[in-house]
C-alpha cells in the first residue's frame, strides 16, 4: 500500500513508539501543571466558606462515611488542618463513592454515586477556583 502523502510508508495501523503531543510525557495531573497557587486559591478560607454554602444549598445524602451536612461540619472543625495538609500534598484519597439505585419515569432503575460531604466540599472549592 502507497504512503500518503506527508507520512513515511511505516508500519500503517500502529501506535507510534514516539509520543504525538506533550500530554504523554507531561500529564494534566501534573501539581505542577496546575498553575502557582491554585490549590492554596482553592483551600483559602474564603473559597471553602463560599463552597460549603452550596453543599449545604444542595441538601445532598449522606456518603459512604454516613456523615450527614451537619455531622461532617462538626467533623470538619476538629479534623480539617489535616484534611487540608494531605491536599496540599497532593496524598488526599476521597473515600469510595456510595451506589444507590433510584427509580426512572419508564420503571426501571438508574445508579447514582453519592460521595461524602467533605469531597463535595473539595470538589466545590476547586471547581469555583478553577473557574476564570
Amino acid at each position: 500500500m502507497p504512503a500518503r502523502a506527508g507520512r513515511s510508508g511505516r508500519r500503517q495501523g500502529e501506535a507510534l513508539s514516539e509520543p504525538g503531543s506533550d500530554e504523554a510525557t507531561c500529564p494534566r495531573c501534573d501539581a505542577q501543571s496546575t498553575g502557582p497557587g491554585l490549590l492554596e486559591a482553592a483551600l483559602a478560607r474564603e473559597n471553602l466558606q463560599r463552597a460549603w454554602k452550596r453543599v449545604k444549598a444542595n441538601k445532598g445524602a449522606a456518603g459512604a462515611d454516613g456523615l450527614s451536612i451537619e455531622a461532617t461540619a462538626a467533623h470538619l472543625r476538629t479534623s480539617w488542618p489535616g484534611i487540608r495538609e494531605r491536599v496540599l500534598a497532593g496524598t488526599y484519597r476521597p473515600m469510595p463513592v456510595r451506589r444507590v439505585t433510584i427509580p426512572k419515569p419508564d420503571g426501571g432503575e438508574r445508579e447514582l454515586g453519592i460521595p461524602t460531604v467533605t469531597d463535595r466540599l473539595i470538589q466545590q472549592a476547586a471547581s469555583a477556583a478553577a473557574a476564570p
